[in-house]
């Protein structure tokens, strides 16, 4: 289990890597991904404070590269199942910032840990007039096997978008599915919420670690 979180944390942090402006949103989903990848893979290689787990230069790269351009609510959403529909607005709005604060910190952490890791993305497939998209790709590594690394993307008004990310055959969205459901039937809306507030609070206390 946790080198599959190791590896989610990897592959979230790539497969959130999409959109820098809209000067780009014409772009093919799986060319927006690529680009945009390389650039903070390399902006994450060359800076020593982010390989030396600088939180404040690790936050600044992340809220400006990739959380702007994940779908945070449908990904929530989706995490929460059935369970979403009966939520109050409020719960809602709650579960869906304190989800928010886990990924960013999945994603800084993941980013601390770059080092020569490269990507190959595959052929694409489906047509240009498709809104729903799986974007797939590799994480190449210095050492061990090549990482299976896929990307669920949808095209909402202002450009693509990422909403789970699926890595050696594993869903993002699904590994926290089971996590929500459990916690939910155990102490409600009201103790997942509280469960992943505490949870944020102990990493920030350890400085995202």
């Amino acid at each position: 289990m946790k080198t599959l979180k190791k590896y989610l944390a990897i592959a979230t942090t790539f497969g959130a890597l999409t959109f820098a402006g809209s000067a780009f949103a014409q772009e093919a989903p799986d060319v927006l991904v690529q680009r945009i990848s390389h650039e903070v893979l390399d902006t994450a290689k060359a800076d020593k404070s982010i390989q030396g787990g600088n939180q404040q230069r690790i936050f600044s790269l992340v809220e400006e590269k990739i959380i702007p351009y994940v779908d945070f609510d449908r990904m929530t959403s989706l995490a929460a199942g059935r369970y979403w529909r009966d939520a109050t607005p409020d719960q809602k709005k709650l579960l869906t910032a304190q989800f928010r604060s886990l990924l960013i910190y999945t994603y800084s952490g993941a980013l601390a840990q770059v080092r020569d890791q490269k990507i190959d993305f595959k052929p694409m497939r489906g047509t240009p007039t498709d809104t729903d998209v799986e974007v797939r790709s590799q994480v190449i590594q210095p050492r061990g096997e090549p990482i299976q690394l896929n990307y669920r993307m949808e095209k909402l008004a202002d450009g693509w978008k990422i909403y789970d990310v699926n890595v050696l055959g594993a869903w993002l969205v699904e590994s926290y599915k089971g996590t929500f459901a459990s916690e939910i039937g155990r102490t409600g809306m009201d103790g997942l919420i509280k469960m992943l507030t505490d949870k944020n609070k102990a990493l920030a206390a350890r400085g995202g670690k």
